[in-house]
């Protein structure tokens, strides 16, 4: 076939409209057979759209995704009989960052840090005869020991309530699970407004934070924000959240942990205190007693002066 190419000119080897060609055989109407060129082109043209299509930008939906990173400024906390309280600082980043700059305000990030869940029994007083008195409870199986929340800004204004109700995000979300008994017991009402107080005291005890603007962008993609620990805060683990939004949408999500360790002589009373919890309790009577007498004692002395 190829020897027939080379040996016969385009115009002898194709007849014109109907006619036939030289090597026998109908020709199709219209229509003329391929030269050695036309195989090339589809090749060519194929190379050609290819280059033209890394030359163009890559679409907005093609873009790596964002992805937040982050860390806190210490993994382990000491918690000694002189502990005052202390700070944590969570950083971090957003991997694939289209913010053109850090006052442009394109993202939004919210930072949780959560305590370990714990039993926690509210209860209501009323007046009874002149006296207040506990009357009613509601027991919850697991409440947040400690919960610290910053942002950006406002969390009503970054993202919708479905969506920081799903990831506990916010106070008023916490996750407070009343017992079974109480929600049996107790109209849905009347466990939302335990529920507020609980909130209003953990706030007032300094264990329930919230901290509005407490996230800042250092640049286009580094962030931190400063979180206090007050000195009653409980010991145990915490877990740091962080979540990264756009425009209400949730976009990535990181977590890391915290410990508060005891150490010292807070370690060694806890010990004892929970292997040997009547000796405990005698050593506690007569150390009590013990101060007793020598403050009595020393107010003795300075009246007789």
């Amino acid at each position: 076939m190829a020897a027939l190419w080379a040996g016969l000119p385009a115009s002898d080897a194709v007849a014109q409209g109907t006619g036939k060609a030289e090597t026998g055989g109908q020709a199709q109407p219209g229509k003329a057979s391929p030269t050695p060129s036309d195989w090339r082109d589809p090749l060519r043209k194929f190379a050609q759209r290819k280059k033209k299509d890394e030359r163009l930008p890559a679409k907005a939906d093609q873009q790596p995704k964002e992805v937040v990173e982050a860390d806190v400024s210490t993994r382990t906390i000491a918690v000694t009989s002189a502990f005052t309280g202390t700070e944590i600082v969570v950083f971090g980043s957003v991997v694939n960052s289209r913010q053109p700059s850090a006052e442009a305000g394109y993202y939004d990030v919210i930072v949780v840090l959560e305590g370990m869940p714990t039993p926690l029994l509210a209860r209501r007083k009323s007046n009874v005869a002149g006296l207040w008195v506990n009357t009613e409870s509601v027991a919850y199986e697991s409440a947040p020991s400690y919960y610290a929340i910053a942002s950006t800004r406002p969390i009503e204004e970054i993202a919708d309530e479905p969506l920081l109700q799903r990831h506990a995000i916010g106070l008023d979300f916490a996750r407070l699970a009343p017992a079974a008994q109480s929600v049996l017991e107790i109209e849905p009402a009347e466990l939302k407004t335990y529920k507020d107080a609980v909130i209003r005291l953990k706030q007032k005890e300094g264990v329930f934070i919230k901290a509005d603007y407490a996230v800042i962008f250092i640049g286009k993609s580094l962030f931190r924000a400063a979180i206090s620990l007050p000195a009653n805060v409980p010991v145990g683990p915490l877990t740091a959240r962080v979540y990264l939004f756009r425009e209400g949408d949730l976009l990535s999500s990181f977590q890391s942990r915290v410990r508060l360790e005891r150490e010292g002589v807070e370690l060694w009373l806890y010990r004892f205190a929970m292997k040997q919890p009547v000796l405990y309790g005698f050593f506690a009577v007569l150390l009590a007693v013990v101060a007793g007498l020598l403050a009595s004692a020393a107010f003795r002395r300075r009246d007789t002066a």
